[in-house]
């Protein structure tokens, strides 16, 4: 039986216990018995009876498998091969038979692979069966531990609450866990670069031309220089937030203070429909779109080449400020919301105007909020690669003109690592350090943005 098949078991077995216990608790409360808990509690209670333990069991159980997979397939090539676990030729075929992707890919490898293959892909099956068999096990005593312990006196809300706080702290401790190890594995690979690369000749660079094995016959290590990235970064999204700002802002003030509830109704889905499309369709819009019609656009205005470039800053700037619109528009809108109706009905009361109160009473008022989701805006479109890409191109450029192609950080990432490269070479350690850089400065942005608002935030009665 396959691992699939028994999880599928286990949560049907699951629901059912679920229902049978909840149906013996009301029935128990029928007859009188004052309960603990609420008749779903003691339904929970085997429920999860039923699904921890089993699937648990069977996670670690295969896990195990797994291992014992692989130490044994070394093992086997060590003994055949006289101690030559190394021979790559040897293991690639045992693990296609262990992987139950068929025997016949194996006929060009040597007999005892075949056969060794054959034993321990058997052993292996009957393993992942006696798993699958004690997982089944697992959740028939679950259920019965939890359905015959039904009773009015057993605290079933509490152990289920328990459960559920427990469940809640591993899933947090798995995010932090998480977030740690991606930032100790773009660390690490960091320092492996920069004990090639010298700091200076990465962050006070003006030059990007990480050609490595060309520059190496002569003794150079190649120009790394973060400047040009960083100041594109910082330059297309200073353009997006430009053009997306003052829409989104305007837009949540109307749909907060103006629009009626029918309109709102209408206008905040159709704004959220702009954040539900993929990046690599605005990339396209811009590629196609927007590129040719400022290049035409131009081109009509002087009479003669244009002086708007197809990929350039403004480009990828005003077809990102376009993501960009309703994130602004949606937090912009949920924090105009939340300051208190008296606010506005004392400025109304004072006679001023609707106008008046929304500059001098709300906006105020909002202020400290609308500034951390502008800052946190600001480090989703930093964070933006495919818009950059068929918008802005890929030439690592300094320049303060909006209508020439510059590129990011982001996209020379993707670059470096795209392609056969060794992974230990600068030329793929070198997007580590890039990555870092941005973890540090979308960082920093973020905590600002935090900063701001707890220290600016107003608290009302």
């Amino acid at each position: 039986m396959s691992v699939s098949g028994v999880i599928l078991i286990v949560l049907v077995f699951g629901g059912a216990g679920f229902f049978l216990s909840r149906a013996r608790a009301r029935a128990i409360e029928a007859h009188g018995a004052k309960m603990h808990s609420r008749p779903h509690y003691y339904g929970c209670w085997t429920c999860l009876l039923i699904v921890l333990p089993s699937l648990l069991f069977l996670f670690f159980w295969n896990i195990g498998v797994n291992i014992y997979a692989e130490r044994q397939t070394l093992a086997h090539i060590s003994y055949a091969a006289g101690g030559d676990i190394e021979r790559s030729d040897s293991y690639a075929p045992l693990q296609r038979i262990l992987g139950q992707k068929g025997i016949a890919s194996t006929r060009q490898s040597e007999n005892y692979m075949v056969q060794g293959g054959i034993e321990l892909a058997a052993g292996i099956k009957n393993l992942r069966q006696a798993g699958a068999f004690a997982a089944l096990l697992l959740s028939v005593i679950g259920f019965l531990a939890g359905f015959w312990g039904t009773k009015a006196k057993k605290r079933a809300r509490n152990r289920v609450e328990r459960v559920t706080l427990w469940g809640l702290i591993v899933a947090s401790t798995f995010a932090i866990l998480t977030t740690m190890g991606i930032v100790l594995s773009m660390l690490f690979q960091t320092i492996s670069f920069f004990r090639s690369v010298p700091l200076s000749n990465f962050f006070l660079g003006t030059v990007w031309d990480p050609r490595f094995s060309v520059m190496a016959l002569e003794g150079m290590l190649g120009r790394f220089g973060l400047i040009p990235l960083l100041a594109g970064t910082l330059y297309i999204a200073f353009v997006a937030m430009l053009f997306a700002v003052p829409i989104g802002l305007f837009a949540a003030v109307y749909m907060a203070e103006y629009a009626t509830p029918r309109m709102r109704g209408i206008i905040k889905p159709l704004l959220e429909i702009l954040a539900g499309i993929p990046t690599i369709v605005y990339g396209f819009f811009a590629l196609v779109a927007v590129g040719p019609f400022l290049r035409d656009l131009s081109a009509s205005i002087t009479g003669g080449q244009g002086f708007i470039m197809a990929q350039s800053v403004l480009t990828a700037g005003l077809v990102m400020g376009i993501m960009l619109t309703p994130f602004v528009s949606s937090l912009s809108d949920d924090i105009i919301t939340a300051v208190p109706r008296s606010l506005r009905d004392g400025s109304l009361g004072l006679g001023a105007t609707q106008s008046e109160t929304i500059k001098r009473v709300v906006l105020p008022a909002a202020l400290p909020g609308i500034v951390a989701a502008l800052l946190l805006t600001a480090s989703r479109a930093i964070g933006e690669t495919m818009i950059v890409v068929l918008a802005a191109g890929v030439a690592a450029s300094l320049t303060l003109n909006p209508f020439e192609a510059m590129t990011t950080i982001t996209v020379k990432i993707v670059n470096q690592l795209t392609g056969d490269l060794e992974f230990n070479s600068p030329q793929t350690l070198v997007a580590f350090a890039l990555g870092m850089t941005l973890f540090v400065l979308t960082l920093f942005m973020n905590i600002f943005a935090l900063y701001i608002v707890r220290k600016y935030q107003e608290h009302y009665e």
